[in-house]
């Protein structure tokens, strides 16, 4: 395992496991945040939703500790509360709502399967429902709703449970991408406004960027790295496998509109950017990605050029990329680390070494949230 564990405050979940598959051994060791989405990240077979069932007390782990907001819900062979008795909420990637019950009955099968109010926590069902945008559905059949709405129906139902941890096992899979992007907003405001901690499984780079605080890297079975998303992601040792959407995340805020030309610049503690315009109203925080292929290097201070984002940076380290013809450069900005993937016959010619003051230019940014 490579520790990035450096989360930040109290750290009051633990997931401590040892799991034989057939394919290989789940073995972790994990301190995670209380709040915020913790996503567990990987390909699949990496052990992902084995390591969430094995904290809902699906799979039974016989060394095993899991702990939670200071409650033990499984030491090795001495302790081990069943599902039914931890208080937690779980999502599937299928919705799985009764047929035969409109909305509101689904929710309050949710309620009645709620654990004892002494481990309860405080959340409103009627905030709930509201933060879902799913008030004018309470009287729907399940049949009469589209997939991305039976999903909210169906975390309106986990979270009537009143848990102290809401799981996602990859919800988002068995939509299309139209519905994934409806639903992506309504996950974001679970993450800004509800104070429980959430485990989420995807193997999708868009939904890491937009929801995780937290972020942990699976690989048959070990923790490649975990902690802060920001800092995982920017890392290249070990690089995280994310193919052509690996880079940074940055979080930004609007600080100024051009109207004329329909462009925005957002400040981060490294300098600025401009991008296009959205409506973002100024003062409003939100995230960007700056991916590694939209990111080229100068040695001076390029001019006479139609890229619109320069930043002055310097070399921090090199490794070579997953094709050997190609390396990654990580550039510190200020107080933030952003990463350019160029040829290696680039780095030679340009003679880059850590330490080295260069020119980042950015061709693009997006803006995730």
């Amino acid at each position: 395992m490579t520790n990035i564990d450096r989360v930040r405050g109290a750290l009051p979940i633990q997931v401590t496991l040892e799991f034989a598959r057939s394919e290989f051994v789940l073995n972790v060791d994990l301190r995670l945040p209380g709040t915020g989405i913790t996503v567990l990240f990987g390909t699949s077979g990496s052990g992902k939703t084995t390591l969430l069932r094995c904290v809902a007390g699906l799979e039974r782990a016989p060394r095993a500790i899991v702990t939670v907001n200071g409650s033990e819900w499984q030491h090795d062979g001495s302790v081990f509360l069943p599902t039914w008795r931890r208080p937690l909420g779980y999502v599937f990637q299928e919705p799985s709502l009764f047929a035969h019950l409109d909305v509101a009955r689904n929710i309050r099968y949710g309620l009645s399967r709620g654990v004892p109010s002494a481990q309860a926590s405080s959340i409103s069902l009627d905030s709930v429902i509201e933060l879902l945008g799913i008030s004018g559905l309470l009287h729907r059949k399940p049949t009469e709703l589209s997939g991305g709405e039976r999903q909210r129906v169906a975390i309106a139902r986990a979270l009537a449970t009143q848990p102290q941890l809401l799981l996602l096992d990859e919800p988002l899979a068995s939509l299309d991408q139209a519905r994934r992007q409806e639903i992506l907003p309504w996950l974001g405001r679970l993450r800004d406004e509800l104070k429980i901690p959430m485990l989420y499984v995807t193997h999708a780079a868009d939904e890491v960027a937009r929801l995780a605080d937290h972020l942990v890297v699976l690989d048959r079975g070990r923790v490649r790295a975990s902690g802060p998303v920001s800092e995982v992601l920017s890392a290249i040792n070990p690089l995280v496998v994310l193919g052509d959407d690996a880079g940074a995340l940055l979080e930004v805020r609007v600080a100024e509109h051009d109207r004329s030309w329909k462009l925005v610049r957002v400040a981060f503690p490294g300098g600025d950017l401009w991008l296009r315009d959205t409506g973002l109203p100024p003062g409003q925080i939100a995230r960007v990605r700056v991916l590694a292929r939209d990111v080229s290097i100068a040695t001076e201070r390029p001019t006479h050029t139609s890229i619109q984002n320069i930043l002055p940076c310097v070399v921090e380290s090199i490794a070579t990329d997953l094709e050997e013809s190609q390396s990654l450069v990580q550039l510190r900005c200020g107080e933030s680390i952003l990463l350019a993937r160029i040829t290696s016959r680039a780095v030679a010619s340009l003679g880059l070494i850590g330490g080295m003051p260069v020119w980042a230019q950015i061709k693009a940014v997006v803006l995730v949230d």
